[in-house]
């Protein structure tokens, strides 16, 4: 297929566009970085203006409900006028939230039976929109089950996913059956397995039948349209992507009292935590912002939120067939996410490691900045990577990006930046994506 630029891109998500507009209910199945969301926003704009729809309901993971979709709402001039209502948290809070008028409404997956219990007949979304619609994917999983009850009384609905298929095609099945209620590949999962799937004795291990993968893509091609970033951009290419997380409220505040004071309150010794200078400071609050605090010169730590790991989780989770880079900077980085990612292999300073990420044999490569900043080549083991922790050093954040981004990448190079939102995370973004001196600039941008 040829590649094309990314003017062409564009001109290719106004086709996606087109085909949520002419499709009542349909899946937009696309890379991450290829703009699903502004895609599905622009949708809901035209769908708005043309009076095809009143309420859209979208179905986020938590996170990203949180986050994600009222920021990219609001970046975009020809969005940013969409009202909307963010109903997660307690159930006041939700309940509170969908009495108020908007355009969009925003909900977790893990609410959708709350939901449907909530309104049964009276349900009020004509547009529903699934984001990451992979979730939905268990037949037997009660947010399917609830969902699908509601297939009736929505008139139009967008499933988005990158991954729509984890674990092969017999994940399709329930996220189609949303879309058509079992016309095109079965009424049940055991007729779709019956159908297009043969089963060893036990009825355990299922694997599909011949020409059934050419058949399955066949009935669903009307629904689907697919955006691949390998497809529709030159390559290598670099997509820079932001995943921002959010503390909690109680996190939030010591966090902006500690900012403010240069003293931290800490839980487990009777000493607080001193910041003598802005440049101690700063490197304080970046320790906050990835989630723990060094209480002492001995490498003690305070753990204070699991945000970024939990956030790391997610994209694990949806990229299943990515190898993965991830730059760390604290001790307290590393023990965390080797707690959390045993699986995870640690880049040592021999770099002995770098032959078996290039085979493919690493699925997530955890390395630090200043260790892997220069003469590594990794582009053969995979092209998405995650900053974990941002670093001080434009040096290291440019050298470390150009692991995978470099001479013989065969596939556009993602960057994922996790930044905890309302911190200097946000600041040291900006300072080096206006490629400055990241050291100085970061001090002074302290002082506001």
């Amino acid at each position: 297929m040829m590649k094309l630029t990314r003017d062409l891109l564009h001109s290719y998500q106004e086709h996606c566009v087109k085909h949520t507009l002419d499709t009542p209910k349909n899946a937009l199945w696309c890379d991450l970085g290829t703009g699903k969301t502004l895609i599905t926003l622009t949708s809901i704009v035209d769908l708005r203006d043309s009076f095809q729809i009143n309420k859209t309901l979208i179905i986020a993971p938590l996170r990203v409900a949180n986050t994600t979709w009222h920021a990219e709402l609001q970046a975009w001039e020809h969005t940013k006028h969409l009202t909307y209502r963010i109903c997660t948290g307690s159930t006041k809070n939700r309940l509170t939230q969908l009495l108020l008028p908007a355009d969009i409404y925003i909900i977790n997956r893990e609410n959708i039976k709350w939901l449907v219990d909530h309104y049964g007949k009276n349900w009020p979304f004509d547009h529903v929109v699934i984001d990451e619609s992979s979730s939905f994917k268990s037949s037997s999983s009660q947010r399917f089950k609830a969902l699908k009850k509601m297939f009736p009384y929505i008139s139009r609905m967008s499933q988005l996913s990158a991954t729509p298929s984890p674990n092969g095609l017999m994940d399709i099945w329930s996220q189609i059956a949303l879309l058509d209620n079992g016309d095109r590949l079965g009424k049940n999962m055991t007729q779709y397995k019956q159908r297009y799937f043969s089963s060893d004795y036990m009825g355990y291990k299922y694997t599909i039948k011949p020409n059934s993968q050419a058949i399955i893509e066949d009935k669903i091609s009307d629904l689907i349209i697919s955006l691949k970033a390998d497809d529709y951009l030159e390559l290598p290419d670099r997509i820079d992507l932001t995943r921002l997380v959010e503390m909690k409220p109680s996190h939030l505040k010591r966090y902006k009292d500690f900012e403010r004071e240069l003293v931290l309150e800490v839980d487990t010794q009777d000493d607080n935590v001193l910041a003598a200078n802005a440049a101690v400071l700063a490197g304080k609050l970046l320790q906050f912002a990835n989630g723990s605090i060094y209480l002492d010169d001995t490498g003690k730590s305070e753990l204070i939120h699991n945000e970024k790991l939990d956030a790391l989780a997610e994209i694990v989770e949806e990229n299943p067939n990515e190898n993965i880079l991830v730059a760390y900077n604290f001790k307290f980085d590393l023990d965390q996410l080797k707690a959390k990612f045993p699986q995870a292999v640690i880049l040592s300073k021999s770099g002995v490691e770098v032959d078996q990420w290039n085979r493919g044999e690493i699925k997530m490569l955890l390395a630090h900045p200043a260790s892997a900043s220069f003469g590594l080549n990794l582009q053969k083991g995979g092209s998405l990577m995650v900053w974990y922790a941002l670093p001080w050093s434009l040096e290291y954040y440019q050298q470390f990006n150009g692991r995978l981004h470099r001479q013989g990448q065969t596939m556009p190079v993602r960057i994922i930046h996790i930044v905890t939102k309302d911190t200097i995370d946000e600041r040291v973004l900006k300072v080096l994506g206006e490629k400055a001196v990241v050291q100085d600039d970061l001090l002074n941008a302290l002082k506001y």
